[in-house]
């Protein structure tokens, strides 16, 4: 085993304008585990992500870019964004993870189940909220976690609209201050909504600054991943989640 390989591998199946997930997953591997991607479609790059367009994205065809993937044999597939399956439900999210699962023969993780299953593992029952979505995608999103016991105390929103890149682009400042904005005193954690949103590099920071954990898309699909691979040693870094250890 060297440092970049040999203990397991993770499939990613990520947006085809995502600039953010691959750098973040690369952040938080573990040694000897390796990353492989494919690239998947389903909305037009040139339009604002609102609801409909991460809906066609949610519901979109995977045969092409799954069958890609499973050319290295991944030990688990990560379905890399957050708001193709908040816009359709924690159904429809259980539902896609299980048809991939079911083409593939591998363990899947979607982003939004992976939100879901780190406010669970934490205890977490009220939650400050952000994300650069559209107004309309969080609605849904807090719609989401609610139907899984997650109460939405406070939410904090970009103040303009952006587009796929935009929304890529925001620094880790920018990140930093929507996340403090989503703060209040009954909120037991923040939530970073977004897989193509610098949070990964904030949440250390932004957990001193707040004084309780903060969850992202990224690092809580590589809790799920590693939890799912029986890798279990504390990452430091990227969070109260990651700290603790996975098993």
């Amino acid at each position: 085993m060297t440092q970049s390989r040999g203990r397991a591998r993770i499939g990613v199946l990520v947006p085809f304008t995502n600039s953010n997930l691959e750098p973040d997953m690369a952040l938080m591997r573990p040694v000897g585990v390796s990353l492989h991607f494919a690239r998947m479609g389903g909305y037009d790059a040139d339009e604002i992500p609102d609801a409909d367009q991460m809906h066609g994205l949610g519901a979109a065809d995977l045969d092409a870019p799954l069958a890609l993937l499973m050319g290295v044999k991944p030990d688990v597939i990560l379905y890399g964004c957050t708001s193709a399956t908040l816009t359709h439900g924690p159904a429809f999210d259980h539902a896609l993870a299980q048809r991939i699962r079911s083409a593939s023969g591998v363990a899947t993780v979607t982003a939004a189940g992976a939100l879901a299953h780190a406010l669970n593992t934490l205890g977490v029952s009220r939650i400050g909220f952000a994300s650069p979505y559209v107004p309309a995608i969080n609605d849904l999103a807090i719609g989401f976690l609610a139907q899984g016991g997650v109460q939405t105390i406070a939410r904090s929103e970009v103040s303009e609209t952006l587009g796929n890149d935009g929304q890529g682009a925001l620094t880790p400042e920018a990140v930093f201050e929507l996340g403090l904005a989503a703060d209040h005193p009954e909120a037991q954690a923040l939530v970073l909504s977004c897989t193509d949103m610098r949070s990964a590099e904030v949440l250390e920071r932004l957990e001193k600054a707040v004084g309780k954990p903060v969850i992202c898309s990224n690092q809580a699909m590589v809790f799920a991943a590693l939890r799912t691979l029986g890798i279990a040693e504390p990452m430091s870094g990227y969070g109260q989640l990651l700290q603790r250890g996975r098993l």
